[in-house]
């Protein structure tokens, strides 16, 4: 990361930002052409090398990406259920290879057979109307089992822009110091997967003695099984927006970001509508509802990276660099945005921000158990009865999830991987002994994550799907650090091997580079990845061992 570059992407700040200028350049054909890097580089003060390093990271920017007309999910889930071999073959029928491109992950996980054309999403049977959507250009909306067990607090009816209204109208009566004393007592943690204390996070920010501060709200969604922001973003956008405006209310920020990945267009959409209408309101903007808060909010468009995800790739993201994770300290309170103190928050963690300011903390601690409180939402993926997205009350079994909520699963299941790529791989026969909640999870030695529940059927595979998150890591490492870098493509060729040859992986071997990425990563993407294969290692020895020689007798 490049502070001096930082600096120079800040002069222009958010209104003019560089990220969001590359993307529109690339609009037309899908990629900047060699003349647009150049008028770009030179307009921003930044070297042309800057730039082309830059598109040529993200996904949907890259020159691979031009004339790119139609997309094939190919997220965890939707290979899981099988149906995407089906979706390439009938898009085959109406364009050519080099029409294809490909995304991870859509986000349509409850049904699968998903698919990205001319800026909008389908799935389930819109494969069947594929000549009809090409030529009508028409979007067909999903739709998904939404229901809650407990409290309900973020999937109960919202009240629209007075959502807003009411929120902030408290917030100022209780002041800046108050509303973020509600906060902390509360004790909320981070929804998006590490689950760092929220109320720690505004305060450093807001002890940072810096005019200039910025809220980011971290929209880019990519584990694969995971929807549960989209929901929020689709369908409880102000909430959303509300909780942003919240955080800056208590670190004197007065901008805010709402970065959406790419391949949620109508979370887009909806999104940017309903920034223009709090405008429109005066709900946004220079003395909001008479008072001295003022804030300003822009909605920036990802352009297909996961590491993303983690906060300090997004923020070089947003600056119109390359993704790559910044070494800590300094945290992004500290400097962060255009090297100026920032928070970076989930989604779902901003949702709740309003319901505490309104309701109190006193009464979002008392929901929930130990160390986590409140609520969290669930999505379950095509392989349940009745898939769809939960709210549920933390300290909930795992179990009323799967059997109450869920219905239980349409065909044999062997394991669940709950929290994306990164999260722990549950074996189905476990899960009576998991309750939705942070400590639970990490007591036997699993992680909640975003809670997103991936199946894996009896029938698939699980050395299959060990290599398919080696593949996944390697394809979405940022490349800065070598454990990540190398060790992600190691593990992948070594259980390619395995499957195709005589070949047996050393097991001591293998479980030094788990061990190597486990330390040595930079950010939780390569060192995450270990704990779902360790996972699988341990409940599912009988199946995998076939695969190693020298393995550990139990």
């Amino acid at each position: 990361m490049s502070k001096n570059l930082s600096k120079l992407s800040g002069r222009k700040g958010l209104e003019n930002n560089l990220f969001d200028r590359l993307g529109k350049e690339a609009e037309a054909t899908g990629t900047l052409d060699g003349q647009a890097t150049r008028d770009v580089a030179r307009e921003y003060l930044v070297g042309t090398a800057n730039i082309y390093g830059t598109t040529t990271f993200y996904d949907f920017l890259k020159p691979e990406n031009q004339g790119k007309e139609i997309y094939v999910c190919n997220g965890s889930t939707c290979m899981l259920a099988g149906t995407q071999d089906g979706v390439h073959h009938k898009i085959s029928e109406h364009f050519d290879a080099d029409q294809i491109g490909h995304m991870c992950c859509l986000g349509r996980c409850h049904e699968n057979s998903s698919f990205h054309y001319k800026g909008k999403n389908y799935s389930g049977d819109a494969i069947e109307q594929l000549g009809e959507i090409i030529d009508n250009k028409s979007a067909k909306a999903d739709t998904y089992h939404i229901g809650h067990h407990g409290e309900q607090i973020l999937t109960k009816p919202n009240k629209g822009m007075d959502t807003v209204r009411e929120a902030i109208a408290k917030a100022l009566e209780r002041g800046e110091e108050g509303s973020l004393e509600e906060i902390k007592t509360s004790s909320i943690r981070g929804r998006g997967g590490a689950g760092f204390p929220a109320g720690f996070k505004l305060q450093s920010c807001r002890n940072e003695q810096d005019e200039e501060k910025y809220i980011v709200c971290n929209a880019d969604e990519g584990d694969p099984g995971a929807f549960s922001d989209r929901y929020l973003l689709e369908h409880q956008p102000w909430n959303v927006i509300a909780g942003m405006m919240i955080a800056g209310y208590v670190t004197r920020a007065r901008w805010g970001v709402l970065y959406i990945r790419a391949e949620y267009p109508e979370s887009i959409a909806i999104c940017e509508k309903a920034v223009e209408d709090l405008e429109a309101a005066g709900l946004l903007g220079a003395n909001i509802l008479g008072s001295d808060f003022s804030y300003k909010l822009k909605v920036i468009r990802a352009k297909g990276a996961y590491i993303c995800g983690e906060e300090t790739s997004m923020l070089s993201s947003i600056e119109g660099q390359r993704a790559e994770v910044r070494v800590r300290p300094p945290y992004p309170t500290q400097q962060g945005l255009f090297s100026k103190p920032t928070v970076v928050n989930n989604v779902e963690t901003l949702a709740a921000y309003p319901h505490i300011i309104l309701n109190g903390g006193d009464w979002y601690k008392n929901i929930g158990t130990g160390r986590s409180s409140g609520t969290k939402l669930v999505s379950l993926d095509s392989f349940f009865n009745r898939p769809g997205l939960y709210e549920v009350t933390m300290g909930t079994p795992l179990s009323v999830v799967i059997n109450d909520l869920g219905q239980g699963f349409r065909e044999p299941v062997k394991a669940m991987h709950i929290g994306g790529p990164l999260g722990g791989l549950v074996p189905a026969a476990e899960a009576g002994r998991l309750t939705m909640s942070f400590e639970s999870f990490s007591e036997n030695g699993f992680l909640m994550g975003h809670a997103s529940v991936v199946c894996i059927p009896e029938t698939y595979p699980l050395v299959k799907y060990l290599e398919h998150l080696f593949e996944f890591t390697a394809a979405e490492s940022c490349g800065k650090c070598f454990p990540c870098r190398l060790g992600s493509v190691r593990g992948m060729e070594m259980l390619q091997k395995a499957q195709t040859n005589e070949y047996k992986m050393d097991r001591e071997l293998f479980d030094d580079l788990l061990e190597t990425m486990e330390q040595g990563s930079l950010c939780a993407l390569g060192g995450g990845l270990p704990l779902p294969v360790k996972n699988a290692l341990e409940y599912f020895a009988d199946e995998l061992s076939p695969y190693f020689n020298n393995v550990p007798q139990s």
